[in-house]
Order: structure tokens, then sequence, then C-alpha cells
């Protein structure tokens, strides 16, 4: 199950993510917003962080108008690792070395058609596993010093 989130700036690009992932067959929540009327982005990073550490989903896709606001609050969430990704090469790299939990993009920023693809390998392409990168997530959640 994946758990979705926007504000109005990010409301039209997911109407097109949700469109892929019905098409792929993927699950997912809402967690809104649900239309483009004027809302904090923080609320929805918070509704998406807590559902995906408590694991009743297992990734998260946040969008607002550039990535960049929806990224932080959910970032500053002990335990997720947001992503801000505008290329496919970014978001198969911070599930390979990250194992990122959240995928954040910009709806003002990148195109339906590429938004896709970033999403379709965000949810694609699992944790590398190794050492290196383990050792590198603990310290960033400072179980490691």
């Amino acid at each position: 199950m994946i758990a979705l989130g926007c504000d109005h700036g990010g409301y039209e690009l997911m109407q097109e993510v949700k469109a892929y992932l019905d098409k792929a067959g993927v699950e997912y929540k809402e967690f809104g917003c649900f239309s483009t009327e004027a809302v904090d982005y923080p609320v929805y990073a918070r509704k998406v962080a807590d559902v995906v550490l408590n694991g009743s989903c297992e990734k998260g896709i946040l969008i607002c108008g550039t990535g960049i606001g929806i990224s932080i609050a959910a970032n500053r969430i002990p335990g997720i690792r947001a992503a801000l990704c505008s290329d496919c090469f970014s978001a198969e790299a911070t599930r390979l070395h990250n194992d990122a939990n959240i995928l954040a993009m910009g709806g003002r920023v990148v195109g339906p058609g590429l938004a896709v693809k970033i999403v379709d390998t965000f949810l694609n392409t699992p944790f590398s596993g190794e050492e290196r990168h383990a050792r590198r997530i603990r310290l960033i959640e400072g179980t490691e010093e």
C-alpha cells in the first residue's frame, strides 16, 4: 500500500500519479488534499509520514508545487527519509543507497510523463542492503556514531 499526499500545488500532478497507479494495479490510500484550493503542505506530509512509520503503508508519495516544502516537512519526522526527485536516476539511487521511504516531487517542476517514470522507478527499486549504505542510514537515524 502506498500513501499519497499533496497540497494544492501538487494536486493536478497527483491525479496523473493516481491514474498511473490505477493502471499498474498498485494499491494506494489518499490523505489529501482533494482540490486546488490552497492548503498547508505540512499537514499532508505528516499524514503520509505517520502511516509510513506505523507500517500501514509501505512507502509514500508527496507532491507540492516545488516538492521542497513538503519534503522538508516530512524529513522533520524521525524515521522518514523523504527524497525530492526530479529525475529517474535520483529516484533509483535514493532507493538503492538511502532506502528512502517517501518520494517527493514538484507539481510545477516535473511533467506528468516524467513523474510516472520517477514513481515507477522509486516503487520498483529495492534497497541494495549493502553494509556501507545501511551504516549511513544508521548514522542518519542517529543509531550509530
